[in-house]
């Protein structure tokens, strides 16, 4: 009977291991678009990160498959999503400078005119600082991925809840280019 408990306590995952973003990207779309949540997917955390957690380094991407310690990070965020950021970063900085150059050429005593060139320069720095820390953002990710390429691949869990999901699941992760693709049992306390 204790047997029994446990099995209904255990948990199902799918794993798939990517060579290449876009067909992890794909992947994560179509897993999306067919009713898996974002919580149910989980990639790799940085190599910092499984370091710190596993207390080595490890070789190949395919050690970490089946492996519940293993560090995972929340589903990857769309490019799209990170150009949106980047672009409201980049925007949200430019109009901060752009409204603290000409309050500060106003509060000075400025002319309108000078208050209007004051906000352009402003916030052209704004924007400047904006696109750095847009590039800072691509480089992370570009780093995230190389780490993992280096390794073997981009590695990619999806939870299956029944039986038809976990079968989905593996569909889709082969269909887009999924390698070693195959289920396996979480213990419990994962």
């Amino acid at each position: 009977m204790a047997i029994k408990d446990e099995e209904a306590e255990a948990l199902r995952e799918v794993v798939g291991v990517f060579s290449d973003a876009d067909t992890l990207q794909e992947a994560i779309d179509e897993l999306t678009t067919s009713g898996f949540g974002e919580a149910e997917i989980t990639l790799l955390a940085a190599e910092r990160a499984v370091v710190e957690k596993l207390g080595h380094k490890y070789k190949k991407i395919e050690d970490l498959e089946d492996d519940p310690a293993a560090p995972r990070a929340d589903y990857y965020v769309p490019v799209e999503a990170v150009g949106q950021a980047k672009g409201a970063l980049m925007g949200g900085l430019m109009y901060l400078g752009a409204f603290a150059g000409a309050g500060a050429v106003l509060a000075s005593g400025g002319a309108l005119a000078s208050a209007i060139a004051g906000a352009i320069l402003a916030g052209g720095g704004g924007g400047l600082i904006g696109a750095v820390l847009g590039e800072s953002i691509d480089e992370l990710r570009v780093r995230y991925f190389d780490e993992q390429l280096a390794h073997g691949g981009l590695l990619l869990w999806v939870r299956a809840w029944d039986a038809e999901r976990e079968k989905r699941a593996v569909e889709i992760l082969r269909k887009h280019s999924g390698r070693d693709v195959h289920a396996h049992t979480l213990p419990a306390a994962a």
